[in-house]
């Protein structure tokens, strides 16, 4: 079965279709710029532009980069405000007249790489975390998501969030070099080991491919390995969710 799976981030949207039997990418991704506003309708353009790209018509997987609660958005995270108490899945199907499955991109991160990737042979409390624009996070208890972790919102001394302190897109805006924001995430990674003692945490998102650069600056006192599918892990979490859903 093959089903298209669309990774939406602060700075875009990433898509393509996967082969479910696989658990590869069938196209080659594909990327459309978030829209500046990030706002609903916006957005929701950029998905129909993304659907219309692979003359696409089927089920739909989505990952979304803040808290979603049965399709409810409960939080505007790196986007606009309006997105609070908006039915992502409803507008999605309006907007392309799809059948849409969405849930929070790391979710979808870390559900690709236990099914598929870096933790498919592990067992018992894993984190993903997906680093990007800001720090996603996903929680998986023997291979079952446990929803809407978000520990970049965790508050960090002036700042709101320590997303904003930690994240890779504050290393490329503050110019910083790898040991620099890597003593930074470490300090993330030390707040989530003790608060949840986890058994094993993935590391993801666009800076992973530069692992080899940073990871002697992290030291979180607990397993930690780089996500496999690297930038893939998103589009191949959310074709797996709809997936899912739509066997049930």
């Amino acid at each position: 079965m093959d089903i298209l799976g669309i990774d939406i981030g602060g700075s875009s949207l990433k898509g393509a279709v996967v082969n479910m039997n696989t658990g590869k990418l069938k196209t080659s991704a594909h990327r459309i710029p978030t829209p500046e506003s990030r706002e609903p309708d916006g957005i929701a353009l950029a998905v129909k532009e993304m659907i219309t790209h692979f003359d696409y018509d089927g089920i739909v997987g989505c990952g979304f980069p803040t808290i979603i609660k049965k399709g409810i958005c409960n939080h505007e995270g790196n986007l606009s405000e309006k997105w609070v108490n908006v039915d992502v899945d409803t507008l999605f199907e309006k907007t392309t007249g799809l059948n849409f499955t969405v849930i929070n991109d790391a979710d979808a991160a870390g559900l690709a790489e236990i099914k598929f990737g870096a933790g498919r042979d592990h067992e018992g409390f894993i984190l993903m975390i997906t680093v990007g624009t800001g720090l996603g996070s996903g929680a998986y208890l023997n291979g079952e998501l446990i929803p809407n972790f978000e520990l970049g919102q965790i508050p960090y001394k002036e700042y709101e969030k320590i997303e904003e302190w930690a994240a890779s897109s504050v290393k490329t805006e503050k110019k910083l070099s790898y040991k620099e924001w890597g003593s930074r995430f470490n300090v993330f990674l030390k707040y989530i080991h003790k608060i949840l003692n986890p058994d094993m945490i993935i590391v993801g998102g666009g800076i992973s491919n530069d692992w080899d650069k940073f990871e002697n600056y992290l030291d979180p006192d607990v397993k930690l390995i780089p996500a496999e599918l690297r930038n893939d892990s998103g589009i191949l979490g959310a074709a797996l969710a709809a997936y899912v859903k739509d066997s049930k």
